[in-house]
């Protein structure tokens, strides 16, 4: 991702974001453990393998303690904030099963390959829910706080 002052982004929306940004109150939802979890999972799925990162778990934090979804679920899911913590105890569970230790601590190649493994079953049941739900659930997320954020208008060549 391209540093936040580069191209033609103005320049109050990269400090208001960045404001933003320092001033979220962090763990209001999910315990440490979950929020370790959830980082390694968003990490993955926006591509963030490097420094600086946007903390996307922060704002998941933020709206889920807030309450603020989008409005609407799957049947077969519980609300997004109980969806979010059963499945983040979920992948947990997966990566004991297949590689004998936690989520966060297995290699990168390990956790995209449990990450991958729920993709690739589509809507095939994952832990009693809809995979393509859960997978729904982490993109939708995820991708909202990616794509707030004047890096991300970099990447598409918006200037906001």
């Amino acid at each position: 991702m391209k540093a936040v002052s580069q191209r033609n982004v103005p320049q109050h929306a990269v400090h208001g974001i960045d404001r933003m940004i320092r001033n979220i109150e962090t763990g209001r939802f999910f315990t440490p453990a979950e929020e370790a979890i959830a980082t390694v999972l968003c990490d993955h799925l926006v591509g963030q393998y490097s420094e600086p990162r946007l903390p996307v778990v922060h704002f998941i934090d933020a709206r889920l303690a807030d309450g603020e979804t989008d409005g609407w679920r799957y049947a077969d899911m519980p609300e997004d904030g109980q969806a979010w913590r059963d499945c983040l105890h979920d992948l947990d569970a997966d990566a004991h099963a297949n590689y004998g230790g936690g989520f966060v601590q297995c290699e990168a190649t390990e956790q995209r390959a449990i990450i991958q493994a729920v993709q690739d079953l589509g809507s095939a049941d994952w832990h009693g829910r809809s995979a393509a739900h859960v997978w729904s659930l982490w993109t939708r997320y995820a991708c909202t706080v990616l794509h707030a954020h004047p890096s991300a208008w970099t990447e598409i060549g918006w200037a906001g």
